[in-house]
């Protein structure tokens, strides 16, 4: 089989299952295939939660670049896999651009797993001006604190954005995802006027 015919039958995200099926061949086919798939730069490998092998296998992989969850299973002990592997070419993706990413996505694993880029941040004017332009600066400020309580060693918060973050007097509370809300991290709540939608359980990731 030539490996377009063969891209074009497993393209996308694939387990060893998966392709077994798709091609109809056995385990031991199907792990060099997949072999051969890499050995031409078309398959980019991951492992789920439970250590599980993930295949990304697009022509798209060829040509490099790199993805917001390329960044954040990279820096984070808690690992995306996805189907939406948008690939960014031709610039460097920052730490701060790929933390406002995973907020914009609302979804849980994606944020909870964006806190291990908070101990990675270098540049705090530009993550105030991307959390800014997106209305996302108490957002940002809230899962910071968090991260704080989570990972050793994060880096303290900028006076520069703490002092704007904070600067206009807010009331109203904000939901990370709507309607959820936890009982654990009251005090980070009440200073950045937002709901953490983590429990004490969801964040036993960081404490391995």
């Amino acid at each position: 089989m030539k490996v377009n015919e063969l891209i074009e039958k497993v393209n996308g995200i694939q387990t060893i299952e998966s392709i077994k099926n798709a091609l109809n061949v056995d385990r031991t086919r199907a792990i060099y295939l997949i072999y051969r798939l890499r050995k031409n730069g078309y398959v980019i490998t991951k492992q789920d939660s439970n250590n599980s092998r993930i295949y990304f296998i697009s022509k798209q992989n060829r040509l490099g670049g790199t993805s917001y969850i390329d960044i954040i299973n990279e820096n984070s002990p808690i690992k995306l896999s996805s189907s939406e592997v948008y690939k960014i070419y031709g610039r460097n993706v920052s730490i701060e651009e790929t933390i406002v990413y995973a907020l914009k996505t609302h979804r849980f694993r994606y944020i909870l797993a964006s806190l291990g880029l908070y101990k990675k941040i270098n540049n705090w004017k530009e993550l105030y001006r991307l959390a800014k332009k997106n209305d996302l600066i108490r957002e940002v400020g809230a899962l910071y604190y968090l991260s704080r309580m989570i990972i050793p060693r994060v880096k303290k918060m900028s006076k520069f954005f703490e002092y704007h973050a904070l600067l206009k007097n807010e009331n109203k509370y904000r939901y990370i995802i709507q309607n959820l809300k936890s009982k654990d991290f009251s005090s980070i709540e009440e200073k950045w006027k937002v709901f953490i939608p983590f429990s004490n359980e969801d964040l036993v990731g960081y404490h391995k």
